[in-house]
């Protein structure tokens, strides 16, 4: 086992030691340790599902205060630990603008969505959008779009889980960062068969809790260092960053070099801003609970402590850069994603080092398992049991349907994230958030709000949306093209620098792809001559305001 890291020491010194810091038995020991333990959990809980609303939405047992922190461990993702604090580290003002908009958006889900859509729905977000408008279609579009939400958000995750332990157990091959994705996804798998969504709920309980005190204690111990004076803190960042180093407290490292990144970082506060109220995994979570007002409680309860999180990890970000240093956290295994773990070893060793690790990979197994319910649920509610059966299926062969749903989608988030892994997290789950506000949002507020919206405008603009959205990820640097000028060393999903096939400069589509989605329903509205029925906006508006009539929701 090597010495601490010291601050003295320079960072290009410091490079090798970083590929096999900590002691990798003792972090599988605690590795395991929480498995276990979550399992026996996942086990106790799975004994009450018998019943869909069981696996779907934990038989709507939980409290807001519950409910709210299960959103929290929902949502503070593998890129709000991982990604973020490296994103600081590297890029100082400018990676904490992930931070602010991943915070500002659950205003947008507060104020506009989260009770309208508990008071109108049952188990998916399709149940809200099909509402009043022609079930097949729409259901079938809703589930397309989730499904492509939930695949980016686990590309995410995986490639989150293939840098960490790849950190921790000093591995820097494809092949052993891919082992190490597979099992992530088998580990998911099984969390998600047994538990439903009352295991999964427990489980990002707990991990939620994990976390915050996790990176509380962090912070805290990054602050004594500095004499709990955060000007030394940001100075001792600025010294450890070189020449130039100012560029860390200012704005425009990352996002001020030119005219096409300003643009970029318009295009990413958009998606984070908007994504959020159209992410489906978020959405269901509402479900859970039993009334509207629990609905809105949970997400008070999600915005403090979301809110108290991102504060730590502005602290987290500039302790890693001024401790640790951006040259040795970029040439460690895990890249920029390994800030948080070699921060926690320069702070306090290899024990310290287990604990964050075990807690980030919490973060990922409870996020990863509350997506693939999600997917699984869509696929089988919306799909499955509405447009294949038409409504004609017993509860338990849709949860059948379910269970191998989840199974499918564990071996394509295996698959992706291994093509996905060493891209920042932080990043991917940004083109996640682009997705959802593209497909989702737009269709969900003309849904709620609109009386004049009609089924036309509706695949219109889920399919525009959504569309777009991939086309222009697929035909940005992000696929291809995209290359660190320092090193030459390719920074897309496609790893040879000699392929480049990029037609669009924009890095996140979220600029072209939401306003365009948000035209196209009103578009589709207007040129259609499908009738919108104001019954039934009439009677979703009364639901959606008061609840009546929630809890006996048809699935038409």
């Amino acid at each position: 086992m090597i010495a601490s890291l010291t601050s003295t020491v320079p960072a290009l010194l410091r490079t090798a030691e970083t590929e096999d810091i900590g002691n990798p038995w003792v972090n599988i020991a605690i590795f395991g340790a929480f498995v276990a333990i979550t399992l026996v959990i996942v086990f106790r809980a799975s004994r009450n599902n018998k019943t869909a609303a069981d696996y779907y939405a934990a038989g709507r047992s939980f409290t807001g205060p519950q409910n709210g922190t299960a959103i929290a461990g929902d949502y503070l993702s593998a890129a709000s630990f991982l990604g973020i604090c490296g994103a600081i580290a590297i890029n100082g003002y400018d990676g904490f603008l992930y931070s602010i908009g991943f915070l500002v958006a659950w205003l947008v889900a507060l104020l506009l969505v989260a009770e309208l859509l508990r008071n109108t729905g049952r188990f998916t977000m399709a149940d809200v959008l099909s509402f009043r408008l022609k079930q097949r279609p729409v259901r079938m579009a809703a589930a397309l779009a989730t499904l492509t939400v939930v695949f980016f958000y686990l590309l995410a995750q995986m490639a989150g889980a293939g840098g960490l332990v790849a950190l921790l157990l000093g591995v820097d091959g494809t092949a052993a960062q891919g082992l190490v994705i597979a099992v992530v996804g088998a580990l998911m798998i099984l969390y998600v068969l047994v538990g439903g969504m009352k295991g999964t709920t427990w489980v990002q309980i707990i991990k939620a809790v994990l976390l915050i005190a996790g990176a509380a204690v962090m912070t805290l111990w990054v602050l004594a260092q500095f004499g709990f004076n955060f000007s030394d803190l940001l100075q001792g960042a600025i010294d450890m960053a070189g020449e130039g180093g100012e560029a860390v407290i200012e704005p425009g490292k990352q996002y001020g070099v030119s005219a096409m990144s300003q643009l970029n970082f318009l295009s990413l506060a958009l998606a984070l801003v908007l994504g959020t109220a159209g992410l489906p995994h978020v959405l269901m979570r509402f479900y859970t609970v039993p009334t509207a007002k629990e609905a809105r409680r949970s997400v008070v309860w999600a915005i403090w402590l979301i809110g108290i999180f991102y504060l730590f990890t502005l602290v987290l970000g500039y302790g890693a850069a001024a401790l640790v240093g951006p040259e040795a956290i970029k040439a460690a295994p895990g890249g920029v994603n390994s800030a948080a773990p070699l921060l926690a070893y320069e702070l306090g060793g290899t024990i310290l080092l287990g604990l964050i690790s075990a807690v980030a990979f919490a973060t990922i197994l409870a996020v990863v398992a509350g997506l693939t319910i999600t997917a699984a649920a869509s696929f089988a509610h919306d799909i499955y049991a509405s447009v294949i059966k038409h409504g004609e299926v017993k509860p338990d062969g849709e949860v059948r349907v379910a269970r191998i749903t989840v199974v499918v989608i564990g071996i394509l988030a295996i698959i992706g994230g291994i093509f996905a892994n060493g891209q920042n997290v932080a990043f991917l789950v940004a083109l996640a958030f682009a997705v959802a506000a593209s497909a989702n949002l737009p269709t969900i507020l003309y849904s709620l709000f609109w009386k004049r919206f009609n089924t036309s405008g509706a695949l219109w603009s889920m399919y525009g949306g959504l569309i777009s959205c991939l086309v222009l990820i697929a035909f940005s640097p992000v696929v291809s093209g995209k290359v660190d000028p320092v090193t030459g060393a390719s920074l897309s999903m496609i790893k040879n620098t000699d392929i480049d096939f990029h037609l669009i400069p924009l890095e996140n589509p979220g600029l072209i792809s939401i306003p365009l989605a948000f035209l196209l329903g009103i578009l589709g509205t207007y040129i259609s001559k499908d009738g919108s029925s104001p019954e039934k906006y009439a009677e979703m508006e009364v639901r959606s305001l008061t609840g009546a009539g929630s809890e006996k929701a048809s699935v038409h």
